[in-house]
């Protein structure tokens, strides 16, 4: 199903040309890309009557899959259109969740070579090799909390190996409680509500009008009516590209809940990523631990590392910082989860840390990633695909698609018309957070958006959106 559709002057001329031949499809059966979708082991619905059973899913008793996140899903379609790493330059990859790992102009230079020492060669504890904690914690302290009574120390960091082994570590240790998460926000938070069962999750929509901020008023009422312990929420905000605390308060009444008797969990990769309006700003990051009072008392849980900020994915080398009885939580369970994080890759960390370096790094990448975001808000212009709130934060446009014609008003269709252009982007559907996989996915909030990426090399942005031009007409 490949639609070629001619050249038209405006998108009102373009849905009248096509509204007579392409049917307006209200459900995820009339569509062959939801249906390519449902048919990958994970993604049918779950207790819904009556059951079915997929062989894929089945064959080994006991075990449940538990369905893949959009990037995972999202190559493994792309490689049954051709994609391959071995060709990887012949596609334009506009659905990673990484930051182009190259050199980039004016930032500290790329780690070449890692040392080796035997003490290096045992197990690092759970917690962490101390003298990254420590360096985890002077830098957070530097950034956010000067001048403040209360002080992170190592005893408040703990080391991971990578952001998904934090949330996990954390979602292990919280009891049988009612977990607050958002719609739309970051993929895995779907396999991690669905994983441990004792979290009970409890959906909020966000809402665009309020350009996708977690409203606190209401926040605060669900929290009373609804018996909320637990917060979780990534800030600044995947996929939407916006961020609490990028102006006005509510990022400090976000965290103020912590003192007030529930757990504010943040995951906060995307800290570093801000688009100044002032060029006297750049530079300043987000975080809740600027506002955090007493840094024991308060129950607020942040997770960050070096995959976004200092672009090493490949390190795994991140960490959960938080009150101190929460640190020995997690060592207990990353005991048994996952083992600790690489041991020579935390000691080669330390010097990355250091605040003038990482203040270099803020800086360079603030600049180079906001050139790229006004380079490519133009080209989607140009295609009169004007974002609807154009991202502040983060590397990621959610892109509407409600504009273009029945199917590609979709993100799912969308997302399948652009592998035969060897371009990959993310379907919105896959940040509806859904743990049971039960709804109607044209019914989803998400159901019209795409995620775009620019975190990859401007050259790449180009090609994909070329590719979109030509998917177009």
């Amino acid at each position: 199903m490949h639609f070629h559709i001619p050249r038209v002057h405006s998108f009102t001329d373009l849905v009248d040309q096509v509204k007579d031949v392409l049917k307006h499809q209200k459900h995820e059966k009339e569509s062959e890309a939801h249906r390519i979708f449902r048919e990958a082991a994970g993604h049918n619905p779950k207790g819904v009557l009556p059951q079915t059973v997929n062989p894929d899913e089945e064959t080994v008793p006991g075990i449940q899959h538990p369905g893949s996140t959009g990037v995972i899903y999202c190559s493994d379609r792309a490689m049954a259109n051709g994609f391959n790493y071995a060709s990887s330059h012949e596609w334009a990859n506009l659905g990673q969740g990484a930051p182009e790992v190259g050199p980039i102009p004016n930032a500290p230079p790329r780690p070449e070579s890692i040392p080796l020492p035997v003490d290096s060669l045992e197990y690092a504890p759970t917690t962490g090799v101390k003298a990254l904690r420590e360096a985890v914690a002077h830098l957070y302290n530097h950034t956010y909390r000067q001048g403040k009574e209360s002080q992170y120390t190592y005893e408040n960091v703990c080391i991971v190996p990578g952001g998904r082994a934090g949330l996990s570590r954390v979602a292990a240790v919280i009891g049988d409680v009612y977990t607050s998460y958002q719609i739309p926000d970051y993929t895995a938070y779907d396999q991690v509500l669905s994983a441990f069962k004792r979290l009970v999750p409890v959906p909020t929509a966000l809402d665009p009008k309020d350009k996708y901020q977690l409203n606190i008023e209401q926040t605060k009422k669900d929290i009373q009516t609804q018996g909320l312990a637990v917060i979780l929420a990534s800030n600044p905000r995947n996929p939407t590209g916006q961020a609490d605390g990028y102006r006005g308060n509510d990022l400090e009444k976000l965290t103020a809940l912590g003192r007030e008797g529930t757990t504010v969990i943040l995951d906060e990769f995307y800290s570093w990523y801000i688009y100044h309006d002032k060029e006297s700003d750049v530079g300043k990051a987000v975080s809740a631990a600027k506002y955090v009072e007493d840094v024991n008392d308060d129950a607020v849980v942040l997770i960050d590392g070096l995959t976004k900020n200092w672009r090493l994915p490949g390190w795994r080398i991140c960490w959960v910082i938080g009150p101190k009885n929460l640190i020995t939580a997690l060592s207990q369970s990353g005991s048994f989860l996952d083992g600790g994080a690489n041991h020579p890759m935390q000691l080669a960390a330390i010097p990355l840390l250091e605040p003038g370096r990482a203040l270099q790094e803020r800086i360079a990448l603030q600049k180079h990633f906001k050139a790229k975001r006004d380079h490519i808000l133009a080209r989607l212009h140009a295609l009169h695909l004007d974002v609807d709130i154009p991202p502040t934060s983060t590397f990621y446009i959610w892109l509407n698609l409600e504009k273009l014609p029945v199917p590609l008003n979709n993100g799912l269709t969308f997302f399948e018309e652009l592998l035969k252009e060897q371009t990959i982007v993310i379907p919105g559907i896959f940040f509806d957070i859904n743990p049971s996989h039960r709804r109607n996915l044209f019914n989803s909030p998400c159901h019209h958006f795409v995620r775009l990426s620019f975190g990859p090399p401007l050259e790449d942005l180009n090609k994909g959106i070329s590719h979109f031009v030509s998917l177009l007409g």
